[in-house]
């Protein structure tokens, strides 16, 4: 179960990916959330109920960017990164290394739901975008619960807003490319979590889940990753990566005449397309919902 920052666009079977492609696209995209993270992890600290932090769970890190930004930002914790993917675990490794936080962050290879005994307790969990891979959520929620220490919190990443990159009309095929991309994600997400080990079909009311596994919900605040155009060559880049793997993710969910003008978009010599617009932009949010376990 890896925390594929994204919003459904990247649910994939392990078997089926190259890290080498994807691991750089996933620590690229973190990195340019890093600031809506940031005021998250900065919000939980300064809550009046925050418990002293000495030990996180990072579940589904990913390659590490959360993990890195949580040991900053929580300076006398451990922080454990934990992650089914070596190759994203060793990525989190270099990261922590190269920011000099390797002393506090220890990565751990484990496979939720059936490795939650070898986690430990915790007096944060930080879930990014990583619940959803668990096809029972309740279950996994009081999972978490049961690992919190007295006071300790559950920081779950999940929902949002989809990434918005283009202008409604593009000038070119049918007006509304990126709404029905949207909504060929969530198709997929659907098809993703259906198919999942024990999967049961959850009202997403994550306050009322929070409540139902004893937690008390403390909370939940959405944090905006606004980059107007003109984008910045690497911001331009990553856009042009993510889009290129939506492109190949969504295949056959896209009619004909949406994914020509994908091709037309992601073609470096098109002049209408992604390498060359001057309206591409980057808009998204991130929710973050707290539940704290009582003293």
């Amino acid at each position: 179960m890896s925390s594929h920052a994204g919003h459904g666009h990247h649910d994939t079977h392990a078997a089926d990916i190259d890290w080498d492609v994807l691991g750089p696209l996933l620590e690229q995209e973190a990195e340019l959330n890093g600031t809506q993270y940031e005021e998250a992890a900065r919000w939980i600290a300064a809550l009046p109920t925050a418990p002293k932090v000495r030990r996180v769970l990072d579940i589904g890190s990913g390659p590490g960017v959360v993990s890195c930004l949580l040991a900053e930002v929580f300076a006398e914790a451990e922080v454990v990164a934990v992650d089914a993917t070596p190759a994203l675990l060793e990525r989190a490794r270099n990261r922590a290394r190269r920011l000099g936080v390797i002393d506090r962050l220890r990565t751990l290879e484990a496979e939720l739901p059936s490795d939650f005994d070898r986690l430990g307790e915790a007096d944060l969990i930080w879930a990014g975008n990583s619940l959803h891979h668990l096809g029972d959520q309740r279950a996994a929620l009081a999972g978490f619960a049961g690992l919190l220490r007295p006071g300790g919190t559950v920081a779950l990443v999940e929902g949002g807003l989809p990434a918005r990159r283009l202008p409604r009309d593009i000038g070119i095929g049918q007006p509304g490319l990126e709404a029905r991309m949207t909504a060929a994600a969530a198709t997929r997400f659907e098809r993703m979590r259906s198919e999942l080990p024990g999967a049961k079909r959850e009202i997403e009311d994550w306050a009322a889940l929070f409540t139902a596994v004893g937690l008390v919900p403390q909370g939940t605040r959405s944090f905006l990753l606004d980059l107007p155009a003109p984008l910045s060559r690497p911001v331009r880049d990553h856009v042009v990566a993510s889009i290129t793997r939506e492109r190949e993710v969504l295949g056959d969910l896209l009619t004909a005449e949406d994914s020509a003008v994908l091709d037309r978009l992601l073609d470096p010599e098109d002049p209408e397309g992604l390498h060359h617009r001057p309206d591409v932009h980057l808009l998204a949010a991130r929710t973050v919902h707290l539940g704290r376990r009582g003293d």
